[in-house]
């Protein structure tokens, strides 16, 4: 029999299911039957449960497992028939009125996947950029690592506080003469000319002397992330209680053991440093063209889309929230009120980019071959210590091999997409290239 589809809106549609009555009761009392071989109720032995009082314990139960079951059959086989690409899961609702000629008829309303038709890709303007390591770059990773290790030593009582000094003061501000929270502390230690306190504060404490104290103005910035005093100026007064000047190790050939260069060379150490900065440069290229071609693939369609796909990506960002404040230690993270709207224009992009991308992917035959997935998890190994545990532990999980395949089809539409569009290339300095968040 053909399946009538109603269209009630661009994309939500609306088929009748009919059941029969009699199949249905065959089936529930079937399954009470079989049910009744092991049911257990007090005074009766397994087995041995009068029909009558499994149903009544049971019957509503399975009834509605039955009814279920074959709604699912039913609405699966309409939905084949009728050549239906169904988003999300359909909400179906009995007819009022009872069976009509032995049939229980029901209303399935659901929604249907968006016919997505993608624009000329040549007609796209994208901009790639590429980045290199250079000496300068190694210079500072290599200046990172000793201060990682750099011990302190208390300074004469004679010198003042300088760069790269570690502080240790007592301060306290007030507004309008009056204390504001967080104004105050003792024993507090930073590190002068690091950026670890507003530029106006190490300012003032810059060539302090240990038993020093000063007042002076600090006028906060207006976006500054303590909104009770943002855009105020406080007083403070800063009495130091240790100035600290730091060492930093030497390149000794124990010191670059200690970093795990097996040879202690400074030579091996700055190959070591490049290779894992060309890595990270790689990733970070990637990262930035990827976000490049997949915003340009956006702008290339137009679609309409299924209402229950935005809700359900909307109800992932909530738990994914709930699981971010859940690891920042906040209580009854799970509880958290966080409405699913705020996340709304996020899950749309995400639904929208998504299905343009598979769409992408079947027309242009871009999926994940099985090498490339190798390759790539054997270079997400490659910054580990035992890479060959790093394998293993991704080759072990569905879920985690899943997500690298994913990243694999992204880099392949992203390279897809540069092939046809117009492309502009740009270098960019290191510097500049690892200051960017890059991001889909």
């Amino acid at each position: 029999m053909a399946i009538t589809v109603e269209t009630l809106d661009k994309l939500e549609r609306r088929i009748t299911l009919s059941l029969a009555a009699d199949a249905l009761q065959n089936e529930v009392d079937a399954r009470l039957k079989k049910l009744a071989r092991t049911v257990k109720a007090d005074g009766f032995r397994p087995g041995k449960v009068p029909m009558n009082v499994v149903a009544q314990r049971y019957g509503y139960s399975v009834q509605y497992e039955v009814v279920n079951d074959k709604l699912g059959e039913a609405f699966a086989k309409a939905a084949q028939e009728a050549q239906l690409r169904v988003a999300g899961q359909p909400r179906i609702s009995e007819k009022e009125g009872g069976p009509v000629d032995g049939q229980i008829q029901f209303d399935a309303t659901f929604e249907v996947y968006p016919e997505v038709t993608i624009g000329d890709l040549s007609a796209i303007e994208l901009e790639r950029v590429s980045a290199d390591v250079n000496d300068a770059a190694i210079d500072r990773t290599v200046e990172i690592l000793r201060k990682q290790r750099r011990t302190f030593a208390q300074r004469p009582a004679t010198e003042g506080a300088a760069d790269g000094d570690r502080v240790t003061i007592d301060f306290e501000g007030k507004i309008d003469g009056v204390p504001f929270e967080g104004g105050k502390a003792e024993g507090f230690q930073f590190l002068v000319g690091e950026g670890q306190m507003l530029e106006a504060f190490e300012k003032a404490v810059r060539g302090m002397k240990t038993g020093e104290s000063k007042t002076f103005p600090l006028a906060f910035p207006e976006d500054y992330h303590g909104k009770d005093v943002a855009g105020k100026e406080a007083d403070f007064l800063v009495t130091v209680k240790k100035v600290e000047a730091q060492n930093l190790p030497e390149m000794t050939e124990e010191f670059i053991k200690s970093l795990g260069i097996a040879d202690g060379t400074v030579e091996s150490l700055r190959a070591d440093i490049k290779k894992n900065l060309e890595r990270e440069v790689k990733f970070r290229v990637l990262a930035r063209n990827k976000a490049a071609a997949m915003e340009a693939l956006l702008k290339a369609v137009e679609f309409d889309l299924p209402n229950s796909l935005v809700a359900a990506e909307g109800d992932r960002l909530v738990e994914g929230a709930r699981a971010d404040l859940k690891a920042r230690g906040i209580k009854d993270a799970d509880k958290a009120p966080i409405p699913a709207e705020m996340f709304k224009p996020q899950a749309e992009r995400r639904v929208r980019l998504g299905l343009t991308v598979a769409e992408l992917v079947k027309a242009n035959n871009l999926q994940a071959k099985p090498e490339q997935i190798q390759a790539h998890i054997e270079e997400l190994a490659q910054s580990y210590e035992q890479p060959a545990q790093v394998i293993a532990w991704y080759m072990s999980d569905r879920q985690r091999m899943a997500e690298v395949e994913a990243v694999v089809i992204e880099s392949n539409v992203s390279e897809f997409i540069f092939s046809k569009a117009k492309v502009t290339d740009k270098a960019l300095g290191f510097e500049e290239l690892m200051g960017q968040q890059a991001g889909a």
